[in-house]
């Protein structure tokens, strides 16, 4: 495999399919595991896919991903706008990490309009459903070849 990539996954993801369709789409969480990891094979890619609605949790598998990926892509749902535990970890990291959300959070209410994650973040993606977890996978790789050049 050429590169070790984390998707991290936040609070209420694991519910996909069944809430707010018309922010979140209708793909359940297991079906976007599968796409995701299918992607990650076409591409040579291994891939890790957790998510989880536990704070420090989050923060441990972040501390962990250190060791053992190459690049984080994160959607920490609604740990993007409250949690500096999760923010102050993914500065820790020191390597690519892509921001990730199905939805458009500067299009929705107020406070998901502020992410703590953002400018800690080498990229990020908003708003283009379950498809942006594909463009995140594409592009941490594209991130990851680039800076082992």
């Amino acid at each position: 495999m050429d590169s070790d990539i984390l998707i991290l996954n936040g609070p209420n993801l694991n519910l996909l399919g069944q809430r707010e369709q018309s922010q979140y789409g209708s793909i359940t969480f297991d079906q976007l595991k599968k796409n995701c990891l299918k992607k990650a094979n076409e591409l040579n890619i291994n891939l890790e896919f957790l998510q989880s609605n536990i704070e420090g949790e989050i923060v441990t598998i972040i501390q962990e991903a250190k060791k053992k990926f190459d690049g984080i892509i994160i959607n920490a749902a609604g740990f993007t706008h409250t949690s500096v535990a999760i923010r102050d970890a993914l500065d820790i990291f020191k390597k690519p990490i892509i921001e990730l959300h199905i939805s458009n959070i500067y299009k929705r209410e107020e406070f998901r309009q502020k992410s703590l994650i953002s400018d800690i973040s080498t990229g990020g993606i908003f708003g283009l459903g379950d498809y942006g977890y594909i463009l995140a996978i594409i592009a941490m790789q594209n991130i990851i070849k680039n800076e082992n050049r």
